[in-house]
């Protein structure tokens, strides 16, 4: 080849390794991209007060409005004890942690962990598990993700029905230190303790596995479930072929109407595969209801008054119910962004990405064009999340496995919303056990895979910091 021709084509390799290598320079937001305040597309509603993450998908017809308003009154309004009048509404517990969906999921928003003084954990659930050491329970990992503890199941239930003991009592406190960053500055972490007291049935096994766990906001979940799951699976990397320290993967969990395994998609492990199989869990596992999916109550062999106690019905939540929450749960809106054209928040947003928060919180996605409701379908939709595994490191493992998930590993929890918590729910609490008092603790928490995210952060002076979290803030 003429050394003419050799060299232009070196060139063009030597700028491919360079961009390959993570050299290029980093890409600079100037301004805000056309629909970039639109998180949920065409469904974003224009919604910042304590009401914005209860509004229905911005584009459903008035007819499909009222479809919303119905699934809205029996996710607010609490269930009753069986036998009772209200035939439509009866059956809960025996034991359960609330009574209504509402109670758990403030506002459709972000729960929190029990104040010192609380009666009852209500919007933080505590799962129980035992290692599995037969190759029968080995079978049971494989449908249910874990071993129930024997007698007290999967989820510590803290209120009961009249004539049936709560099994316990969930109380939480908190260890103090601090991290020093670049510039000098400290931050104040708090490690949660677990204390369950007041034990109802006698003592767990001695090897419980114990995994404290805040209800998360329900925005967008009919968009995340609309993302075709090849656009999913297209940023897993489980084996880091690209080296660049991230190895997200899916959850493989089971799916339990198909009968088989599949993507895991919701929860904060990933351990249920769509809304409706979630929303059955949730009525089963948190208010002891029963559905088509899950037909008997939560009660183990030793917990003689649960067994016996009445029902309302087999089962409790109608195949009708059911669809009326899933439709509302699919369509609860996700809020459009704030000061998207700001420039502290471009220039938060460039800082973001240049600190590759953006390796795991993957910003855009277009839904399906077969989603599930014709209103969720083909929207260009900015979630921050790829709805894969993460290993966060030993500070933040609950040291709880769930189906493929890890002790350490957490599924990527969508940021879009996140920058409204106080308006609607009164605080700032983040991750799984609400340990975070704001977004720096939250970034603080990271390790193990985004261990080097958050040296970058770490490195970041005030003024960076404080763009940083007005970008956040703006989603």
């Amino acid at each position: 080849m003429p050394a003419l021709l050799q060299r232009p084509l070196l060139l063009a390799g030597l700028v491919l390794a360079l961009a390959l290598s993570g050299c290029e320079k980093p890409v600079q937001f100037t301004q805000a991209e056309p629909g970039e305040a639109l998180s949920g597309g065409s469904t974003s509603v224009s919604k910042a007060d304590h009401n914005a993450f209860s509004q229905p998908s911005a584009n459903l017809s008035p007819l499909r409005r009222l479809d919303f308003s119905v699934g809205n009154s029996f996710f607010r309004n609490p269930w009753v004890i069986a036998p009772a009048t209200t035939i439509a509404r009866d059956g809960l517990g025996p034991l359960f942690n609330t009574n209504a969906c509402q109670n758990c999921h403030i506002k459709d928003g972000r729960g929190h962990p029990p104040e010192p003084n609380a009666v009852t954990a209500t919007s933080m659930l505590v799962r129980l598990s035992i290692p599995a050491t037969t190759a029968e329970q080995a079978k049971i990992i494989e449908k249910l993700g874990v071993v129930p503890e024997p007698t007290y199941s999967g989820q510590l239930q803290d209120m009961a029905n009249p004539g049936v003991a709560p099994e316990g009592k969930v109380r939480m406190g908190y260890t103090l230190s601090s991290v020093e960053l670049a510039d000098g500055s400290k931050i104040e972490l708090r490690k949660p303790t677990l204390a369950i007291t007041q034990l109802g049935y006698g003592p767990m096994h001695p090897d419980t596995m114990f995994s404290a766990r805040i209800a998360p906001p329900m925005i967008g979940l009919g968009l995340l479930e609309a993302i075709a799951e090849p656009d999913i699976l297209a940023n897993a990397d489980p084996d880091d072929s690209n080296g660049d320290g991230i190895s997200g993967r899916p959850n493989q969990v089971w799916d339990d109407v198909r009968g088989k395994t599949v993507l895991g998609r919701f929860g904060w492990k990933a351990g249920q595969p769509n809304l409706n199989q979630q929303n059955a869990h949730a009525f089963a596992g948190d208010m002891g209801l029963t559905t088509s999916l899950l037909q008997h109550d939560d009660c183990t062999a030793a917990q003689v008054d649960c067994l016996a106690a009445p029902n309302g019905g087999e089962p409790e939540v109608s195949d009708k119910l059911l669809g009326s929450i899933l439709f509302y749960s699919r369509n609860l809106a996700v809020p459009v962004r704030r000061d998207v054209d700001s420039p502290q928040v471009l220039k938060g947003k460039n800082l973001f990405y240049q600190a590759q928060c953006n390796a795991c919180h993957v910003e855009k996605f277009t839904t399906a064009a077969d989603a599930a409701e014709p209103e969720l379908a083909n929207q260009a939709v900015r979630p921050f999340t790829d709805l894969l595994l993460h290993d966060m490191g030993p500070g933040l493992s609950d040291n709880r496995p769930e189906f493929a998930a890890t002790a350490q590993e957490w599924r990527t929890p969508p940021l879009w919303g996140i920058g409204l918590t106080q308006a609607v729910n009164g605080h700032t609490q983040f991750l799984h056990d609400g340990r975070a008092r704001n977004l720096l603790e939250a970034i603080a928490w990271h390790g193990g895979e985004a261990e080097a995210a958050k040296q970058r952060v770490f490195a970041f002076n005030a003024e960076e910091r404080k763009a940083l979290l007005a970008f956040l803030n703006s989603l």
